[in-house]
């Protein structure tokens, strides 16, 4: 996808580089596949903030985007690439053969007109959904399952995409986008190819207004806070942390320590933990 670079004609377009969307065929969304969602601004349902950093942003539609794959058996056409203000993904709109339409990720490669389907038995080519069973070894996949029937939960940011490095038994190994090395059910669904829209990661926003926009408010640095708000805060003038160690708002160390909780269910599943988790 291109990018549009900016020159510094003001201060807000100084290292701007925005997406050019050249790969997105239709304006707007499929409304039968949308519905509206008042947001929570990062707080739970009592009101008290739980995600600190974020509210305002421009108002979003949500899209009903099709994790499951659960049109067995039954081929799909893509009609229309389209942009999801929810994701740093794209999504397509896949128009079945029985007359249904939904949305799914879009894989990077596929175009308008192309076929998709998911099943047991269809060919190992980008778009198509299989369990890892008929997977073979070394296939690049994305939008996978961590159990049958739940629908794909990870790899599913733009760009992103797992790899199928062994099988045994029951369980198959898979190296996701962060190194980590984990086994999975080899009954699980996943979608062969890498998610596209992957130069996201070239984008420059250029001012903080283009960051509140999506929905994000300022941090402040521990140091710069009161005693009352941050274990770092307070002090005359700039001093160091005061402690052996950084520590989080809420006293906890960080920077390194691991916060993985030992008894997670997934945790006998990891055979190589990703970097400093």
């Amino acid at each position: 996808m291109a990018m549009r670079l900016y020159g510094a004609y003001t201060p807000g377009t100084r290292n701007r580089a925005i997406l050019q969307f050249g790969e997105t065929t239709e304006s707007k969304p499929h409304k039968q596949l949308t519905y509206h969602e008042m947001s929570r601004n990062g707080r739970n349902n009592a009101g008290i903030i739980t995600s600190r950093h974020r509210g305002g942003g421009h108002k979003r539609l949500h899209r009903k985007v099709d994790f499951r794959r659960d049109k067995l058996g039954i081929a799909g056409r893509v009609a229309s690439i389209e942009y999801d203000p929810n994701r740093n993904a794209s999504i397509c709109l896949i128009n079945y053969t029985d007359g249904a339409k939904r949305y799914i990720l879009h894989p990077r490669g596929v175009g308008v007109g192309d076929v998709v389907m998911s099943s047991s038995d269809a060919s190992i080519s980008v778009g198509n959904a299989l369990p890892l069973t008929k997977m073979p070894l070394g296939t690049i996949i994305h939008n996978i399952e961590l159990k049958s029937g739940r629908g794909g939960q990870s790899v599913r940011a733009a760009g992103a995409a797992a790899k199928v490095i062994a099988k045994e038994g029951q369980l198959a190994t898979l190296r996701l986008p962060s190194n980590e090395i984990r086994l999975i059910s080899q009954n699980c669904l996943a979608s062969v190819g890498r998610v596209g829209n992957i130069d996201i990661g070239n984008e420059g926003l250029g001012k903080a207004g283009s960051k509140r926009w999506l929905g994000r408010r300022p941090k402040v640095r521990g140091s710069a806070t009161n005693p009352v708000d941050h274990p770092h805060g307070g002090g005359e003038g700039r001093t160091s942390v005061g402690r052996k160690k950084p520590s989080t708002p809420w006293g906890h160390a960080a920077l390194g320590k691991r916060s993985r909780k030992g008894g997670k269910y997934g945790n006998p599943l990891i055979l190589r933990r990703r970097k400093g988790y």
